[in-house]
């Protein structure tokens, strides 16, 4: 069901809901009858007629009506469930505030303050759909057109690289080496193999996030579709190039929106690596909201290295959520560096529903200026022998920073020896620099092998002694430190060519004459 629908039954005043609108909202009441012999218990479900104000945000009504206007009518039957799902949900979500807790240290109001204007499709930049060279045929792809002038490069111009242009799917910046058969990456609305279509369309986009996830959902122009088929293993690692060209200046009170949106599919036996780089194109300092979803299902016996580089405008908001379902045997590995963003919050929720399945999440995050960098994890296990490892590390370097971690690893009662650990620790290197940690297990299974723990401190006296005892200065030794703080994290991105550059970024980010 379109918002654009429901638009004549919305607005700010308070009165009763249409009908129409009846079934998203019922009544249950429970009567009881007692006698000396036994109990009977009656349901009675009945329609309740809700006011307006309470059951729906005119703003978020608002903005996911301006998304709707943005964007052209769909052919794909899977893209236009999503919407419509995303659609339904959006009637009954708020925007959040600083006293729901999954948001209690992240203010949002850095957008909602702001005019919200979807991105336009870029300019003389070829779009994907109809693009054989995102095809299976397996067809190299060279670039047709450098007018578009970045700043940053790639990490690597060796990787196979899909650019995603302000949530658009673009070509021209898009070069492809070649993929075993049957792999398919490029827009969804251009596939054409009945195989794959038959796959993503028992995909369900059934979870539910929250509001930022389903305005993607509304507000995504297109889906890119990454298909690895059963028993195939993709040697050479995939990027996804994000680029935010669109922005506007810091005084102004407009804010360009995208919403990038990709589906990993990958089948038993596939293996694949994915690098997900987020960066704000020629325009450091603009400001602009990117809006991303990534989904990802691991067949049986499946692997997905996931690495995720995060570095895009101070004067941005960028929120990302990661949603991952592991059947039996699968391993799921992320490995996650963000640096950017005035407003930067993950939501990684996974999923284990299968046993013997192996997750590993690795995260460093910095905030060198007046950032917030927030991240919130979820960990789901319901089957034996799952094993997860987590290690969050943070370094605040900026007297008004701050940083977020919300850490929930859930066992439950199927979940028999589970060996799950999370440990998050935090470095604050100025004296106002704020950090709000909350590790937290959730264990019912009985035969288990858990452990948590927290730290956050500044460095200590007698780390810097040890260098100073050997004839090392107070500042190289400090910078020492530091670095090797995050090395921890950064050392484990597959990729030499990823962790080098991630390695100079680092470097430069916490150089003394920029702070």
């Amino acid at each position: 069901m379109a918002l654009s629908s429901l638009a004549p039954f919305f607005s700010t005043n308070s009165i009763s809901i249409s009908p129409y609108l009846s079934k998203f909202t019922t009544t249950t009441t429970k009567t009881r009858t007692t006698s000396q012999k036994n109990s009977k218990f009656r349901l009675f479900t009945t329609p309740k007629f809700t006011t307006i104000s309470a059951l729906s945000d005119p703003y978020v009504l608002q903005i996911a009506e301006t998304l709707e206007d943005s964007l052209p009518s769909t052919s794909s039957p899977s893209l236009q469930k999503l919407r419509d799902n995303s659609s339904n949900t959006l009637l009954s979500t708020p925007w959040p505030s600083r006293k729901d807790e999954p948001f209690r240290f992240t203010d949002t109001s850095f957008l909602k303050n702001s005019t919200i204007q979807p991105t336009p499709p870029p300019k003389n930049q070829s779009l994907s759909p109809k693009n054989e060279s995102l095809s299976t045929k397996n067809e190299s792809f060279s670039p047709k057109n450098e007018s578009l002038s970045l700043k940053n490069e790639s990490l690597d111009t060796l990787l196979p690289t899909l650019s995603i242009i302000d949530g658009y799917i673009t070509d021209s910046l898009t070069q492809f080496n070649d993929f075993p058969n049957g792999v398919y990456v490029g827009s969804l609305l251009s596939v054409d193999s009945e195989t794959i279509l038959k796959r993503v369309s028992e995909y369900e986009f059934s979870f539910k996030g929250d509001l930022f996830y389903s305005l993607n959902g509304v507000g995504t122009p297109d889906i890119v579709l990454v298909y690895v088929p059963e028993g195939c293993k993709v040697e050479n690692p995939l990027n996804l190039r994000y680029v935010s060209v669109e922005g506007s200046e810091k005084e102004s009170k407009s804010l360009p929106f995208s919403n990038p949106r990709v589906l990993l599919l990958v089948e038993k036996g596939g293996e694949i690596s994915i690098v997900e780089e987020y960066v704000g194109g020629d325009k450091d300092n603009k400001c602009y909201w990117t809006n991303s979803v990534m989904e990802v299902v691991v067949g049986e016996g499946g692997k997905v290295n996931h690495s995720y580089i995060q570095n895009q405008s101070f004067n941005a908001a960028h929120i990302k959520w990661t949603w991952v379902q592991q059947e039996s045997n699968s391993t799921y590995e992320h490995i996650e560096v963000s640096t950017g963003g005035k407003l930067s919050r993950h939501n990684i929720h996974i999923q284990q529903v299968g046993p013997d399945t192996v997750t590993e999440l690795s995260t460093f995050h910095m905030c060198v200026s007046d950032q917030t960098q927030d991240l919130h994890s979820r960990l789901v296990l319901d089957h034996p022998r799952g094993v997860s490892q987590q290690i969050h590390k943070c370094i605040v370097a900026y007297s008004s920073g701050q940083a977020v971690f919300d850490g929930n690893v859930q066992v439950n009662r199927y979940a028999q020896q589970t060996d799950a650990g999370q440990l998050t620790r935090s470095l604050l290197l100025e004296p106002r620099a704020t950090v709000n940690v909350k590790p937290n297990l959730q264990i019912i299974a009985d035969d288990v092998k858990c452990s948590h723990g927290a730290a956050i401190s500044d460095l200590e006296d007698d780390q810097l002694f040890y260098f100073r005892a050997r004839g090392i200065d107070a500042e190289t030794a400090r910078k020492a430190l530091i670095f090797s703080f995050a090395a921890e994290v950064v050392d484990r991105f597959p990729n030499a060519s990823i962790r080098k550059k991630v390695e100079t970024h680092i470097r430069e980010l916490l150089d003394p004459s920029r702070l």
